[in-house]
């Protein structure tokens, strides 16, 4: 059972980090412009050691994000990649400007950089 639970939470600390990691690239790195999914794969990665995460994880956790009005997301079958793009309260929450609800793993806001 215990192997169980950890398991779980794993998986919730994963899927939680990677709606952070792709709200923090989206504001730090295509903040006027957005990116695509493959784009974002790439990122976070390269940057965050995730190089296990796939399209189908990426695309769950930006319609999450999408749900949450965090981000702009285009997509459908007339769109190969999906295309996220911050909106204002998204820019928000990625600058440590407004309050997190649970489900990001939002880390404190580091004032060094």
């Amino acid at each position: 059972m215990g192997e169980h639970v950890s398991d779980e939470l794993m998986a919730k600390a994963r899927r939680e980090s990677l709606r952070w990691f792709l709200l923090f690239v989206l504001e730090k790195c295509t903040q006027d412009v957005g990116a695509n999914e493959a784009q974002l794969r790439y990122m976070i990665a390269g940057a965050q050691g995730l190089q296990d995460v796939h399209r189908a994880e990426i695309r769950k956790e930006l319609q999450y994000l999408y749900e949450r009005e965090l981000i702009h997301l285009d997509y459908g079958d007339h769109i190969p990649h999906w295309h996220a793009k911050l909106t204002r309260v998204g820019i928000d929450v990625a600058q440590h400007t407004t309050p997190c609800e649970a489900g990001i793993a939002r880390p404190p806001k580091d004032w060094t950089i």
